[in-house]
């Protein structure tokens, strides 16, 4: 078995270095979250407008793009892993192709928009290491390229805090998990506590120094992965519990294949289709009738009618007084039926047209989400709210954005104009919403429209995109104060991919995550063998109560299991399960799903914590 050079590192004690390469926030976070979280030492590759002092732990490099000179100087070759972040996907695939000529096994985290381009990029990393290192393990070619994308990692947690009072959703691919927010029993009551409890929610509503329910909001704050006993003394307080783990109904690609067809019944209206059985009923009673008056048979009479119909056939001069009626009664159906063919041919092209335009919303839409922006971040949101099958009604004002396709696709209502002017928002009938989500790239533009949403109804449910922090906690602070009864969410989507990417650079698989107020909560899949916590102990025996809960086991046989849960097929047989008893043994040759918070899988990944406790979270 050939060992790659980061598993070299990891064997003789030292981790190494891990490089990140980006142009925007996402590679700041990611650095962050390496050296805070993971206790990495990170290399950080940036353009030279967008540097800024790393601080401890992190050794900053400029270039303007991340060619192969620049790779060597961030000495990629001798890192543990490389992850490349920038904006376009283009430049990711470059560099990740420069990559693997420099360091063949070298682990690659990549960040792409195009999921089949992704895949393909995939697949041609994995096979380039496996030419230039002969004999490579596969299991360290499973952890060789991880191509994510932070809108598709961002989605799920966006449109879990938007509809607050349905379950919070993190799906990959054909792995669904779901986490219902339970109110808090009333007296007397027994709490659903689901197949386990994901966390309580925080004590109070109070928040004087604006760090409700983040890691600095103390004891009141929100408590992940608790014990029985915490659960049972937390009375009063919410509870968010894990509900069901599957992924039902019929898939997003065929409901929006059905949708592009047109039904025969949707060509032409009502009215016009009664009008043609009716003319289709007086041809059926000529042709009857003239069977029965004349010597003619059925085929013979309705052929004579129908030439008559539409005025082809000789005056019947000659003929007897009851032909020669016939003949005028079915000459004038023949007139009447011309214009009802004309107009059914102009309301089947004017329906073929409708179809490629887009919709608007409806008159007596409630109780929706309105969708502000449909670039990256907002045509994935869109994606997740329609496979919940929640009602949207989407604002955009580029006609050429990415996500105008999708919504003609998903027959999803649009209105096209800026959100900052009047009328916009009224006509996305936000007065009537359950919820707003403000996704633009503009935090100027998210927070303008916010602030209309509030002057057309105080109780509008309100998620807005804010990349910068110190502008997102003034903004957060200032609604509190001006809406307290109001519920407005501020969400970064650097921040809430950043976890992602990281826990990929360490070389395991991050199912997804779920925000418990402002803490995050992930789902992992971590091998038993090799973990003292977990191999040959019960599930009972490896909980570690507000850091990590084995919640699933993975039952497929080791040589059948997928290599890539988070991107498993969708008509592979589920292997899961879920619900699992406390004094199941856990086996070396085990693999398990665990809800970790970031501190507790660090300690999971980190092999010289392996064998200490694990840390508080």
């Amino acid at each position: 078995m050939v060992t790659l050079p980061h598993q070299q590192d990891a064997e003789s004690g030292d981790g190494g270095h891990m490089v990140v390469c980006g142009d925007d926030a996402l590679a700041q976070r990611v650095a962050v979250e390496l050296r805070d979280v993971y206790r990495q030492r990170v290399v950080l590759l940036v353009p030279a407008e967008d540097a800024d002092p790393g601080g401890p732990g992190v050794q900053v490099v400029t270039a303007a793009a991340p060619t192969q000179e620049a790779l060597v100087r961030a000495d990629a070759a001798r890192a543990t892993a490389l992850a490349l972040v920038y904006e376009d996907d283009e430049t990711n695939l470059r560099a990740a192709l420069a990559a693997r000529r420099l360091s063949p096994g070298l682990r690659l985290v990549v960040r792409m928009y195009n999921r089949k381009l992704g895949q393909h990029l995939e697949e041609l990393l994995d096979q380039a290491a496996l030419v230039a290192v002969p004999g490579m393990d596969r299991a360290s070619l499973d952890a060789s390229t991880t191509v994510l994308s932070d809108a598709d990692t961002a989605a799920p947690a966006l449109v879990a805090t938007a509809v607050a009072d349905t379950n919070k959703v993190v799906q990959a691919d054909g792995l669904l998990l779901r986490a219902a927010e339970r109110p808090a029993p009333g007296r007397g009551e027994v709490p659903d506590g689901g197949l386990c409890t994901l966390a309580l929610l925080s004590s109070t509503a109070a928040d004087p120094a604006g760090a409700e329910g983040s890691d600095g909001s103390g004891a009141q704050g929100p408590q992940l992965l608790p014990d029985d006993r915490t659960v049972r003394e937390g009375a009063g307080r919410g509870t968010v519990v894990l509900e069901a783990v599957r992924h039902e109904g019929p898939a997003l690609g065929a409901r929006r294949l059905a949708r592009r067809g047109v039904p025969l019944r949707d060509l032409v209206s009502s009215q016009l289709r009664w009008a043609l059985a009716g003319i289709l009923g007086a041809v059926v009673a000529l042709t009857a009738t003239t069977t029965w008056l004349t010597d003619a048979a059925p085929v013979s009479a309705a052929y004579l009618t129908l030439l008559d119909l539409f005025s082809i056939n000789e005056p019947a001069i000659e003929e007897p007084t009851a032909r020669q009626v016939l003949q005028l009664l079915s000459g004038l159906a023949g007139l009447a039926l011309l214009p009802l063919l004309v107009a059914g041919v102009l309301e089947a092209l004017g329906t073929f047209r409708s179809t490629g335009a887009l919709r608007r919303p409806p008159r007596g839409l409630s109780d929706h989400i309105v969708l502000l922006g449909l670039g990256k971040v907002g045509a994935r949101v869109l994606t997740r709210l329609r496979e919940l099958d929640i009602p949207v009604v989407c604002v955009e004002q580029d006609a050429d954005a990415r996500g105008i396709a999708l919504a003609r696709d998903l027959g999803v209502p649009v209105v096209l104009g800026d959100v900052t002017e009047d009328g916009v928002l009224e006509s996305a009938k936000a007065h009537r919403a359950e919820a707003l989500l403000a996704l633009t790239s503009s935090d100027t533009t998210n927070l303008e429209a916010t602030l209309a949403a509030r002057s057309l109804g105080n109780d509008l449910r309100v998620v807005l995109r804010l990349d910068d922090d110190d502008f997102a906690t003034a903004v957060y602070r200032t609604l509190r104060s001006a809406h307290p009864t109001a519920v407005t969410r501020s969400r970064s989507v650097a921040h809430l991919a950043a976890p992602a990417f990281a826990s990929a650079m360490m070389g395991r698989q991050v199912l997804g995550a779920i925000f418990v107020e402002r803490r995050i909560l992930l789902f992992a899949v971590v091998p038993v063998a090799g973990h003292p916590h977990f191999e040959g102990r019960t599930v009972a025996e490896a909980f570690r109560p507000g850091v990590w809960r084995v919640i699933a086991l993975d039952t497929a046989r080791p040589d059948s299991r997928s290599l890539d849960l988070a991107h498993g097929q969708h008509e592979q047989e589920p292997s899961l399960l879920w619900g699992l008893h406390p004094g199941h043994l856990l086996d070396a040759e085990d693999r398990v799903v665990v809800a970790t918070t970031r501190q507790g899988l660090a300690d999971l990944l980190t092999p010289a914590a392996r064998s200490d406790s694990p840390a508080a979270p």
